[in-house]
């Protein structure tokens, strides 16, 4: 399956429609398809320090070609000294959440023959308006517009507009208050915690979760409310070794294939999966595993916390304590969310240190950046 604009073929319907809106400028599919006609023919493009738009019109330019692209941070590139795989399309880097990003290469069918299943899964129909809610070089975004292009729906900055978003837990809770027409709802990026969970179904809106990777792409998805636990993709395997999560898939960047290591935990049932968060989030105290994902969808679900991140501290005798940094809707003081929190937490889970802050550290798909963070 190739990657082009319209999904398997454009039709006069698809050619006349709606592709991009954004910043106020509309593109038809027909103006869309005449500028990636247009593009200049390069050996590598370079997508990364474009608008929206025009780096879209790289990207599907450079899969007509038969060339490689890149979309990195324009602050924060990978070291590209290795050379480029003869069969890299997408030069793309992991997010940096734990330290500076690393680059990958991908060829366009990992992306793409997902896209039917995702498509499937999701519900978004050529008819949808997508929310991009962050820069293309997190891949998240660069995929969810990537596959509203191929499928033929448009692409927006626009939240009045809108009728489908992609988003971590935190900002998607948030942005579909703001969309009238919220059709269909994706979590990725994080975990998504059960008060978001809870906030965004109550509207009505299609919520779906999928778990995955830069390295991965897309490895699991569950429909909130038709199924309890994420789910294996067809054709992705998975097994756990030392209860770290080792995943095979077709989907993968070209230095993830076979067996390749996430460095998450986590449980497997038959194809069903329960992910417990970055193994580096895992926290020692005194001999008893506290996961810090666990521990910070206790608190995001606490009234007066708009987001919450845990973190391990050294100590003495326990090897380590938690730590707790709260992102505070001003609703409640410090005092009662530290109440509730001890009525309903372990002792080893509990935070021993408290931090408000005015906005946790964050990359740019939204996810906490732990290694800023400690």
């Amino acid at each position: 399956m190739t990657l082009a604009l319209g999904g398997r073929g454009s039709d006069n319907s698809t050619a006349n429609g709606t592709a991009v809106v954004w910043r106020g400028r509309t593109l038809t599919y027909a103006e869309l398809d005449a500028a990636v006609e247009q593009w200049p023919h390069l050996p590598v493009h370079d997508a990364s320090a474009l608008d929206l738009p025009e780096a879209l019109m790289c990207v599907f330019s450079a899969a007509r070609q038969g060339t490689a692209v890149r979309i990195e941070d324009p602050a924060a590139r990978p070291d590209r000294s290795a050379p480029t795989d003869p069969d890299a399309f997408l030069l793309v880097a992991t997010s940096g959440s734990t330290g500076r990003p690393k680059p990958l290469q991908r060829t366009a069918a990992s992306w793409v023959d997902s896209f039917p299943e995702f498509t499937e899964i999701t519900g978004i129909r050529r008819t949808d308006t997508v929310l991009i809610t962050g820069p293309l070089h997190a891949t998240m975004h660069l995929f969810a517009a990537v596959h509203a292009l191929w499928l033929g729906a448009c692409v927006t900055d626009d939240p009045a507009l809108a009728t489908a978003v992609h988003a971590v837990p935190a900002v998607l809770r948030d942005v579909v208050r703001s969309m009238p027409g919220a059709r269909i709802a994706i979590a990725a990026g994080a975990g998504l915690d059960p008060a978001a969970a809870q906030l965004i179904s109550a509207q009505g809106v299609r919520l779906v979760e999928y778990y995955g990777s830069a390295e991965l792409s897309l490895v699991a998805t569950r429909v909130v409310g038709e199924h309890s636990s994420l789910m294996l993709l067809s054709g992705v395997d998975a097994r756990t070794e030392g209860g770290y999560l080792f995943v095979r898939s077709p989907y993968s960047a070209l230095s993830a294939r076979g067996w390749f290591g996430i460095g998450d935990l986590a449980e497997l049932n038959g194809r069903e999966l329960l992910v417990h968060g970055r193994g580096d989030a895992a926290i020692n105290v005194g001999g008893t595993t506290v996961i810090a994902e666990d521990v910070e969808n206790i608190l995001t679900a606490l009234d007066g916390v708009r987001a919450a991140a845990a973190i391990g501290s050294p100590h003495t005798v326990l090897g380590e304590t938690v730590s707790a940094v709260l992102e505070l809707d001003g609703s409640r003081e410090l005092d009662l969310i530290r109440a509730d929190a001890r009525a309903i937490m372990t002792k080893e889970a509990l935070p021993r240190r408290w931090t408000v802050v005015h906005q946790l550290p964050r990359t740019a798909s939204g996810k906490i950046a732990r290694g800023a963070l400690v």
